[in-house]
């Protein structure tokens, strides 16, 4: 296990891959971490070097006081990139993981070759959904929210032809910190890029699950017509497509990155 000890908090990360091949940034959705990738990992760690971890205040990353902003977080992966000598990096981040990527896009995109973002939107949800989400978690914690996770996260099919999978990633959902998951979703409820589409220049994958009720095909498909260089493609799948689709996604990533 690596860690990067910062003045506030520490990020747990994993390198795969050849020392002398190209970067690749991995980036987790909310309630998740960095074990959310491994299909992905697994297929392209020949040819990347893959970097993943686990956002503050989830999976072994511990979780600084406050709410966060998604500056905050994308200063995290700019501390990785720096303290791991990266220059530049591609980079695919998932739901709040695209928000971090579009932060990126826009505030350093010198440091990307490439952005893929899946299953985000510019802006997510009301500021208002978020706030009655951070009271909830607050008061009763993040098993209750259990079933309705499953159901946003995955299709009925999925989730009985893949149980295990599916409680895995339950499992890691109802063990995240509360302290990490409401800063965390302070930093979706305020963040909001709708007018800054455009300063994103480098080439951009959107990926949409075709069945997502979080973040639906339309946002994807705002997020690719707003950047420079934007594409757009859709695969099967509720919000964490990379996982009821892996073999769709990690080809049109793969295709992306080449």
């Amino acid at each position: 296990m690596s860690f990067l000890e910062l003045d506030t908090h520490r990020l747990h990360y994993r390198i795969d891959g050849p020392a002398d091949a190209p970067w690749l940034t991995f980036c987790n959705s909310l309630g998740t971490d960095l074990h959310m990738w491994a299909p992905q990992a697994a297929a392209l760690s020949a040819q990347f070097r893959i970097l993943r971890y686990d956002r503050r205040g989830h999976g072994q990353s511990t979780a600084p006081p406050g709410l966060y902003r998604i500056d905050d977080l994308g200063a995290d992966v700019l501390a990785l990139w720096d303290a791991l000598d990266i220059p530049r990096s591609h980079f695919c981040g998932l739901s709040i993981g695209g928000l971090t990527g579009q932060w990126l896009g826009i505030h350093a995109g010198a440091r990307l070759h490439t952005l893929t973002v899946a299953a985000t939107a510019a802006k997510i949800g009301t500021g208002q959904s978020w706030q009655a989400r951070i009271a909830q978690v607050q008061q009763d914690g993040l098993p209750p929210l259990r079933q309705g996770t499953e159901e946003r996260w995955f299709t009925p099919a999925f989730a009985t032809e893949h149980r295990g999978v599916v409680d895995a990633v339950l499992e890691g959902f109802v063990a995240t910190s509360t302290a990490g998951y409401v800063g965390c979703c302070n930093a979706v409820a305020t963040a909001d890029f709708r007018d800054q589409l455009d300063r994103i220049t480098v080439p951009t994958l959107a990926i949409a699950g075709d069945d997502d009720p979080v973040c639906p095909a339309p946002d994807l498909q705002t997020i690719a017509s707003g950047v420079a260089d934007g594409h757009y493609i859709a695969v099967p799948g509720r919000h964490i497509c990379n996982l009821e689709s892996p073999d769709a996604f990690t080809a049109a990533l793969g295709a992306h990155l080449r």
